[in-house]
C-alpha cells in the first residue's frame, strides 16, 4: 500500500556542494542554516554525505557535520546519507553513532553506503582498495552486532539498537537489508526508466524477504530523488542545471567541480559546437542528467512524485540535488514542504 503524497514524510539530503565564489567554510555554514530552516518547515530528517577529495563537495566527514547540525536544531532527525562503510572499521562507526545518539537521543539516523574512494590516491589515503566494497555484508553484520550489544565486547557508549539503520541500496544491497531487517534508500536514474505495471521488482523482493529486527519491525523504503520546484518550469530547470552541467563535465574532465552560476552555463550551452566549445554530446549528457530527477512547477512536481510513489510504494521522500542559487534552493525547499508535508 502506497503513501498518499499529501502526507508523505519529507527529508533533505545536502551533499555540501561547493559553489563558485563561496568558500568551503561558507558552504558548510549554509548547510547548517538550511537544516534549521528545514526544521521550521516540518521536514522529518536532514542527512549529509561522505565524499573524499572531490573539488565540488565540501562534505567529507558526515558524523562531524551531523554533530553541528544536531546542536543547531531541536527536533529534526539528523543522519548520514551515507557513511561509506568500506572506508571505516565497523567498531569506529558504531562508537561514533552511539556517541551522537547519547548526545541527541531519538534524533540520529545511520545511513550506510558501500562506495570506496573514487581515485587511487583517495583509496590509498584511506588505506582501502576497490575490493573493500565486497566486504560490505560482513562489515554490516559486525557493525550491527556492536550497535545491538551482541559483539565480542561491548562498544561504548551503548546504543542498544536505538539508532535506525538504513542501507543505500541497489541490487544486492536490497537483499542484505531485507536479511538484516533494515530500511532502504533507493534512487538514481533507474527510477525514471520505463516502469513495469507490477511496480519496482527489487523493492517487491525486499518487502517479501524482509526479516523483522530490533531496528525495524516492517520494511521501510525511502526514495531519493533530485528535485526542484519553482514558480515556472524554466526557473526550476535553472535550479538543477548547474549540477547537471557539473556531472556532464565530470565525464570529460575526470572530476566533479564547484557549481557555476546558471547564467554562465546557459551561455555555454547556447554557444556553437566549434573546437573548444560545448559539444552536442555535452548537451545530451546535461539533458540526460536533468531527466534523472524531477523539476517543475508545484503541480508538475506533485504529479511526478505521485507517479514515483505509485511505482515504488515509498514510505518517505528524500529530496536531493545541489544548487548554485541559495535563494532559489530555499524557495524550492519551502514549496516542496507546502506540497507534501
Amino acid at each position: 500500500m502506497t503513501s498518499h503524497p499529501a502526507s508523505l514524510p519529507l527529508s533533505l539530503l545536502d551533499r555540501a556542494n561547493t559553489i563558485e565564489g563561496s568558500t568551503e567554510a561558507e558552504v558548510l555554514k549554509r548547510v547548517i542554516a538550511r537544516a534549521q530552516r528545514a526544521e521550521e518547515l516540518g521536514y522529518s530528517r536532514f542527512w549529509v554525505a561522505e565524499h573524499h577529495g572531490v573539488p565540488g563537495i565540501a562534505g567529507s566527514a558526515p558524523t562531524l557535520l551531523m554533530t553541528a547540525i544536531a546542536a543547531a536544531t531541536d527536533r529534526l532527525r539528523v543522519g548520514s546519507g551515507g557513511v561509506m562503510l568500506p572506508n571505516h572499521q565497523p567498531l569506529v562507526v558504531a562508537e561514533q553513532t552511539a556517541t551522537l545518539q547519547a548526545l541527541y537521543p531519538g534524533r540520529i539516523d545511520l545511513g550506510l553506503g558501500r562506495s570506496v574512494g573514487f581515485t587511487p590516491a583517495v583509496r590509498a589515503a584511506l588505506r582501502r582498495d576497490k575490493e573493500a566494497a565486497q566486504q560490505f555484508p560482513e562489515d554490516l553484520a559486525e557493525l550491527l552486532r556492536f550497535l545491538g550489544g551482541t559483539g565480542p565486547f561491548t562498544a561504548r557508549p551503548q546504543d542498544r539498537a536505538a539508532t535506525p539503520v538504513f542501507v543505500l541500496a541497489t541490487g544486492q544491497g536490497l537483499r542484505w537489508a531485507a536479511e538484516a531487517g533494515l530500511a532502504v534508500v533507493v534512487g538514481g536514474p533507474s527510477l525514471f526508466q520505463r516502469r513495469g505495471e507490477g511496480g519496482h521488482e527489487g523493492l517487491a523482493r525486499y518487502r517479501r524477504d524482509f526479516r523483522p529486527s530490533p531496528w525495524f519491525a516492517e520494511p521501510y523504503v525511502i526514495v531519493s530523488v533530485n528535485l526542484a520546484v519553482a514558480d515556472t518550469r524554466e526557473a526550476a530547470r535553472d535550479l538543477v542545471l548547474p549540477e547537471a552541467w557539473a556531472l556532464a563535465q565530470s565525464r570529460v574532465k575526470g572530476e566533479f567541480r564547484a557549481l557555476e552560476p546558471v547564467t554562465d552555463i546557459r551561455a555555454r550551452l547556447r554557444s556553437g559546437s566549434d573546437a573548444g566549445s560545448v559539444t552536442d554530446r555535452d548537451r545530451r549528457r546535461v539533458e540526460e542528467n536533468l531527466a534523472s530527477g524531477i523539476h517543475g512547477t508545484p503541480d508538475e512536481v506533485r504529479a511526478a512524485v505521485e507517479s514515483l510513489v505509485d511505482f515504488t510504494g515509498a514510505d518517505e521522500l528524500l529530496v536531493t540535488g545541489g544548487m548554485s542559487d541559495p535563494a532559489g534552493q530555499r524557495r524550492s525547499d519551502e514549496l516542496v514542504a507546502g506540497l507534501f508535508a
